[in-house]
């Protein structure tokens, strides 16, 4: 897991009408179809709906299997049949319509569903049963449908959390119904195996079980695993029944599952049940396997066999990411083999492992796909990448002529904060909310459609180091599973956020009375900043994830009530304003309020010099929100460090002048800090705030301390700076010190 960007969202309620009445409304479905012509008319669903289809023997035993778990009580009747078929499935193999579209139509009598195979019909039906959702009518339309991208997945961590067969069956049933079609099955990590393989007892008898539920709490035990049948011990694995019929349960839902194994890092665990695999040959030191030595290859091999032998799926992730190369390095057996191969470094020696491994699964007549470090050192000929470190990996395999899935956790992280961090239970990093998901494009323009063909998706990652129930599990999936959905599925034409925000809160309805714990969304005002540097002034808008919903607002400090002003359009800040503003559904208030300060102030457009060390500027490449003006914009980030405007330093401090142009008054100097301690972000130990009117001789003006309680805290944002009287300066030295060789974040440096 790692650290990267995200906004803010509009999300809101839509009334299921398909009333008979008025104008056509759009369709209240998700993903939204590539083409769809809607009238303002309804047909009545029959109290049985009968149908018939022309499906293969196989295809239609299928979907007789399936139909107990249809959300529309379906009956079937052959051509001999007295009954009038309501929904008539024809399947043409010979068709143009591509392998998992379909078109719908509706009309007054009856709904015609022609595709090219029994997917495209399982969509069809998918979105037949989102529109029959009143239980009583249809909307008289025509549809055209097919999906964007041919991959749109859910990832699944059951190593640091195991979640049993039945809970990833019900999964699988939700995101069957927005026409997802991959489930990435993460079976084995550090935190425990979790797939039966003959052999190998020890893998599910030692390694799939610890003494802690919870995997923070797992470092009292130093994260040493325990028997099986020991007092207290967590944890679980899958057995080949229990596989098989997961399998065929996705199968039924025309969903591929895609086994994990991770190699050669990630694999503590494994190093555990067989030291004899580590570069030391003692367990728990290290989590990269010896790859001189070639019981690992026979160990892996073993394990891949099973595993082709279970899984029908063409695909088999072999991870490949976040491996040290510590141990290599100090390693004989790993040394020689670099030397026996002609290995440069030991990322060309991660590489060989690949290229190894993919070789012995392309035997089989399979493929790999590896997280996107398996591109270091050299990338294996038939490897799939899947990006998750930003977009660059995924695009450089394309470029490459190597099929991508685009996963980066900038929007596809579904374990990050989902609203105000300080608001939510712990989770990993920064804040990813449902606006920011909805608005990843994969495949966009700028890369040409030679490369763009090359990407063939997304995928939502659901990693469980902070997911301690399985309801909490469901909270972090849902909704955002089902904005990546409409991503995967939808051309961009067609997608409209106002429009997906009604129809995502009435998602989050319908999946709530189904039985699951989706997240409903935030309570808190959000805001979006537009600076006007020609006019100097800075225009604020508010926004609200729930809708309809009032926003209510002050600008002198004090709490919003239900009579205070109404938020109707944005509205421009010349100085300073403290904005406190809530939501309100009619009288009640929701949530808790906003505090904001907004400032245009005397430091924006200014020239700044930051402090070098090494002869590189301070802040990350990957977070430089807007950098080297970045934190003199006007623009103050949100709540997350990947939204573009926070930058960040690591391994240094923060260190920076600016120059005002000339000698000015000034009584105010801040910047916002966030800790997030998770993704190892912390606020300054001390900041210290110097003064200058030649650039040469500095006076300290004042230095502000983080306290004990604040530094121990897992989340929290504030501000440190100086405030005091009045006094004369051009040049600013803002200078915050963390004292740790971890990560500081700011948005703004604000000069009054």
């Amino acid at each position: 897991m790692k650290l990267l960007k995200s906004p803010l969202i509009i999300v809101s309620i839509a009334a299921l009408m398909l009333a008979a009445c008025g104008t056509p409304k759009e369709l209240s479905m998700i993903p939204y179809p590539q083409f769809e012509k809607t009238t303002s008319k309804t047909v009545k669903l029959p109290s049985i709906v009968t149908f018939t289809a022309n499906l293969p023997k196989a295809d239609m035993d299928d979907l007789l299997a399936y139909l107990p778990s249809c959300p529309i009580p379906m009956k079937f009747v052959d051509n001999k049949s007295t009954d009038r078929p309501f929904i008539s499935i024809n399947v043409t193999p010979e068709s143009s319509i591509s392998e998992e579209g379909y078109n719908l139509a509706i009309n007054k009598k009856s709904v015609s569903i022609e595709a090219k195979s029994a997917t495209g019909a399982f969509y069809a039906l998918q979105t037949l049963a989102q529109l029959a959702r009143n239980g009583k009518e249809l909307p008289i339309t025509t549809i055209k449908d097919e999906p964007r991208f041919p991959y749109r997945g859910l990832h699944l961590d059951v190593s640091r959390h195991f979640f049993n067969k039945e809970y990833v069956m019900k999964q699988l049933d939700l995101i069957a119904t927005y026409k997802m079609n991959r489930l990435h099955w993460h079976l084995t990590d550090g935190a425990g195996w979790r797939l039966e393989i003959p052999g190998y007892p020890r893998l599910t008898e030692f390694a799939a079980w610890r003494k802690a539920a919870n995997l923070q709490d797992w470092g009292k035990y130093d994260h040493h695993y325990c028997e099986k049948n020991e007092e207290g011990a967590y944890g679980g694995y899958y057995t080949e029944a229990d596989v098989r019929e997961v399998l065929e349960y996705a199968r039924l839902r025309h969903i591929t599952v895609i086994p994990e194994i991770e190699m050669p890092g990630h694999s503590s665990e494994v190093l555990a049940a067989y030291p004899q695999l580590s570069c030391t040959g003692e367990p728990y030191t290290s989590g990269e396997v010896c790859i001189g030595n070639e019981e690992t290859f026979k160990f892996f091999e073993d394990v891949l066999d099973e595993v082709i032998r279970i899984f029908p799926s063409h695909y088999i992730h072999i991870g490949g990411d976040e491996a040290s190369r510590r141990h290599w390095k100090a390693c004989p057996k790993c040394q020689q083999r670099m030397k026996d191969e002609g290995l440069k470094n030991e990322s060309e020696l991660q590489s060989y492992m690949i290229s190894r491994i993919e070789k012995y699964i392309n035997s089989k007549g399979r493929d790999i796909i590896g997280w996107d470090e398996i591109l270091d050192g050299g990338l294996a000929p038939n490897a799939t990448v899947m990006s998750w470190r930003g977009t660059e990996g995924g695009i450089a395999a394309a470029r490459m002529g190597h099929y991508a899935i685009m996963t980066p956790e900038s929007h596809c992280y579904l374990d990050h904060y989902q609203d105000d961090p300080e608001t939510q239970p712990l989770a990993f990093g920064a804040c990813v909310p449902i606006e920011q998901t909805y608005s990843y494009n994969p495949a966009p323009d700028t890369l040409g459609t030679e490369v763009s063909k090359y990407i063939l998706g997304v995928q939502g990652n659901v990693w469980a180091e902070y997911i301690p129930t399985y309801e909490h599990g469901e909270y972090m999936i849902y909704p955002r599973i089902i904005a990546l959905s409409e991503v995967g599925w939808t051309p961009l034409k067609n997608k409209h956020p106002e429009s997906f925000k009604r129809r995502i809160n009435n998602e989050i309805r319908y999946i709530k009375a189904k039985g699951y714990n989706p997240f409903t969304l935030s309570e808190l005002v959000q805001t979006n900043q537009t600076v006007d540097y020609a006019k100097k002034r800075i225009i604020l808008s508010l926004t609200s994830e729930k809708h309809p919903i009032d926003i209510r607002y002050t600008t002198d400090g004090s709490e919003p009530t239900s009579s205070s002003k109404l938020y109707k359009k944005p509205f421009i800040v010349k100085d300073s304003i403290l904005l406190t503003a809530r939501l309100f559904d009619k009288t009640t208030p929701l949530g808790k309020s906003l505090h904001l300060r907004t400032d245009y102030h005397k430091g924006i457009g200014k020239k700044i010099t930051y402090a070098s060390q090494g002869g590189y500027y301070q802040h990350k490449e990957v977070y430089k929100g807007g950098g080297d003006t970045g934190l003199l914009d006007g623009l103050r980030g949100g709540k997350s460090y990947m939204d573009g405007r926070w930058q960040g330093f690591c391994p240094n401090d923060l260190d920076a002048t600016i120059d005002l142009g000339k000698t000015t008054p000034i009584h105010r100097v801040v910047a916002n800090f966030m800790q997030i301690r998770t993704p190892q972000v912390f606020l300054p130990a001390k900041v210290e705030v110097w003064i200058s009117t030649d650039g040469k001789d500095f006076t300290l003006l004042g230095s502000d301390n983080c306290s004990e309680e604040e530094a121990n805290k897992d989340v929290i944002f504030r501000d440190f700076g100086w405030i005091g009287a009045p006094v004369p300066a051009r040049y600013v030295r803002f200078h915050a010190i963390q004292g740790k060789k971890q990560f500081l974040f700011t948005d703004e440096i604000v000069i009054q």
